[in-house]
């Protein structure tokens, strides 16, 4: 893609997820402005061609698509408004964190009163596959504008998956799979943790479940983090709980009751407490 013509792209949040996207769109040919509110973050990605900004408004100026890669509503909300006076009349907003429900609505009614084009586009996977470029995009928004935003999905992800036209949909949709991934760690976490309480080798759970129906290229990862006792983070245990907190904040709105999820909540909350919220959320293990 020629540089010259390609849209200039600004990436709020260079975290686990937003450095590498930043760096995939720019080895596709983007012009890419990053911020972070850490500096040193943002100013990491230099060497990758981005170009590294100061505030949110430095790295919007003069962007035709703006994306939030922040840890929570508040984070993106407060990122946004910063950017605001240098916000482009009808400049496209990718929001791709997970904030839940009630922040996707009012962040929005916000970008709709500043007369940005808002799509809800949160974003399955972690670290590895961000870093490979095989992130899954679930975006919602209007129809209009999708021929721009999906080059930029294709840059960061292997599969865009278009929900609807209404941004919150994929908010909702991000929530039930999360809630399918904490299930799936605290299953693994407490099955290794029962045969080791049992006096019996956890390799043998592994050894049994490997090939057969059960098995799956995550349990294989997170299985093999927690025997190696290695918790270096692809999602860590603090944004584990944040986004546990969002699936049980949207079950009580549905009139749901999801007595496991709520069990994983607390699971995560203790290994918080404990010291753990920087380590992956395999770190479940260590409850």
């Amino acid at each position: 893609m020629n540089t010259t013509t390609s849209p200039t792209i600004a990436v709020l949040g260079t975290g686990l997820i937003g450095a590498p996207v930043a760096r995939n769109l720019r080895q596709r040919g983007f012009v890419v402005r990053a911020w972070n509110r850490t500096p040193a973050k943002a100013q990491a990605l230099k060497a990758d061609g981005v170009e590294a900004c100061t505030s949110p408004a430095d790295a919007v100026r003069h962007a035709h698509i703006v994306m939030t890669v922040l840890n929570d509503g508040v984070s993106a909300q407060q990122a946004m408004q910063a950017a605001a006076p240098a916000l482009r009349q009808g400049a496209i907003w990718l929001q791709l964190s997970t904030v839940g429900i009630d922040a996707t609505n009012s962040l929005a009614a916000w970008a709709d009163q500043q007369g940005a084009v808002f799509y809800d586009a949160p974003v399955q996977g972690t670290r590895q596959p961000a870093e490979m470029a095989q992130l899954i995009i679930l975006a919602s928004g209007p129809v209009a504008q999708r021929e721009r935003v999906q080059p930029v999905f294709d840059a960061i992800g292997k599969r865009s998956l278009w929900v609807s036209e209404q941004p919150g949909a994929s908010s909702r949709l991000k929530l039930a799979l999360n809630s399918w991934a904490f299930a799936l760690t605290h299953g693994l976490a407490e099955s290794l943790l029962l045969a080791k309480g049992l006096g019996v080798d956890p390799a043998l759970v592994v050894d049994v479940v490997t090939g057969g129906p059960m098995d799956s290229g995550y349990f294989q990862a997170k299985a093999a983090a927690i025997l190696a006792d290695n918790y270096a983070t692809s999602f860590s245990i603090a944004n584990a709980a944040k986004d546990a907190r969002l699936v049980m904040d949207a079950a009580a709105q549905s009139g749901v009751q999801l007595d496991a999820a709520q069990a994983g909540l607390q699971r995560f909350e203790r290994a918080l407490a404990a010291g753990h919220g920087g380590k992956d959320m395999a770190a479940s293990y260590l409850a």
